[in-house]
């Protein structure tokens, strides 16, 4: 028997899987009928050439899909009637921080591995910023090691 491990998420990011789950599953459905229609149109066809970027495609889709497939199935929605209030920064929580020495402030989501987007401030639970910032409270500031030196974080609220 394999454990699995819960995979916790936010109930917008198991909706953006989902969606991005159907998206896919019709990819792939448009993908198989170009492979068979470049096989019925040329029999002796190989796997290179024609049909090659389409089956390379093809394969990407496949395990994009098992992957969300695994995360929906292992998913624990993270409660977030519960993370409102909380005087803490928790999985769930968005935080607005000032990095130090700068004046302007940024808004983060804390999320776990599965809905990572750092460009639309979904930051992980698990990166250095991350977990940082988990148990802070408004007032504090984080220390971050990162490559190019430590960084430090203001937090300013906590939603």
């Amino acid at each position: 028997m394999v454990l699995r491990r819960s995979v916790p998420i936010t109930a917008d990011g198991l909706q953006r899987l989902r969606a991005e789950l159907l998206t896919l599953k019709e990819r792939r459905r448009q993908a198989a009928e170009l492979i068979q229609q470049v096989r019925e149109d040329s029999p002796g066809a190989r796997d290179e050439g024609d049909g090659g970027e389409t089956k390379n495609e093809q394969a990407f889709i496949e395990g994009r899909i098992r992957e969300i497939e695994a995360v929906i199935s292992a998913a624990e929605v993270i409660d977030e009637q519960e993370i409102r209030g909380s005087e803490v920064v928790r999985l769930g929580s968005t935080v607005t921080v000032r990095p130090v020495p700068k004046r302007t402030d940024v808004d983060y989501r804390i999320v776990g591995p599965a809905e990572v987007d750092p460009k639309n401030g979904l930051l992980s639970d698990e990166s250095p910023v991350g977990k940082a910032l988990l148990g802070a409270r408004v007032g504090d500031t984080v220390e971050v090691a990162t490559p190019t030196g430590v960084r430090k974080f203001k937090v300013k609220a906590i939603s």
